[in-house]
This record gives C-alpha cells, structure tokens and sequence, in this order.
C-alpha cells in the first residue's frame, strides 16, 4: 500500500515538473516571439485601417437612412397601441353619442317666421 501512495507521489511530481517546464517554456516562446508578433500587429492593423474606416462610414450611412425607418414604424407602433386600446371602448361611445343625440336639446330659431 506504501508503493501505491510512493507512485502516485511520484506521478504527482512529475507532472509539477512537466507543468513547470511547460510554463517556462511558454514564456520563452513569448518573449522571444514578441517582436514578430508586434510586426505583424503593426502591419496588420495598418493594411486593415482603410478597410475599417470603410466599415464605420459604411455603417453611419446606413444609420442615417434607416433613422426616418425607425421613427415610422415607432409612429406606426404607438398608433397601432392607441388603437387597440381604444378599440374595445368603441361601442360604448357609440351608445354615448345615440343617447347624446337623443336627449340634447332642440335647437330654437333665431327668427320665427
């Protein structure tokens, strides 16, 4: 039983050394392919510069023509609200006008001839 905690002690050591080793490693790497990195970041950012310049005009036209869009369809939209509202209250004007209409009183003539 004491061999079996020794080996995996032993596997628990060995991969602290492969991680370690692994890490140091990256480093390396990273410092050693810093500057080709920044070249390529520096040329890369400078080749796509025009085509992201493009991209935001492009995308501020399109803001621009879809606004009068968007502010029709939010007219179209609260019309639409105030309609469904106010649609089921239509019977009840209606009954409110006929009784209106049926109770006002007569009008008198200016002139009686």
């Amino acid at each position: 039983m004491i061999e079996l905690g020794a080996l995996v002690l032993l596997g628990l050591v060995g991969l602290a050394v492969l991680f370690a080793v692994s890490v140091i490693v990256k480093a390396v790497l990273w410092v050693v392919l810093l500057p080709l990195r920044l070249v390529f970041w520096l040329v890369g950012g400078l080749l796509l510069l025009p085509i992201l310049l493009f991209k935001f005009l492009l995308a501020g036209i399109i803001f621009l023509v879809s606004i009068p869009v968007i502010i029709v369809s939010m007219i179209a939209a609260v019309a639409a609200l105030l309609a469904a509202m106010l649609l089921p209250l239509l019977p009840l004007v209606l009954l409110l006008a006929l009784i209106w209409y049926l109770v006002r009183p007569e009008s008198q003539a200016l002139v009686r001839g």
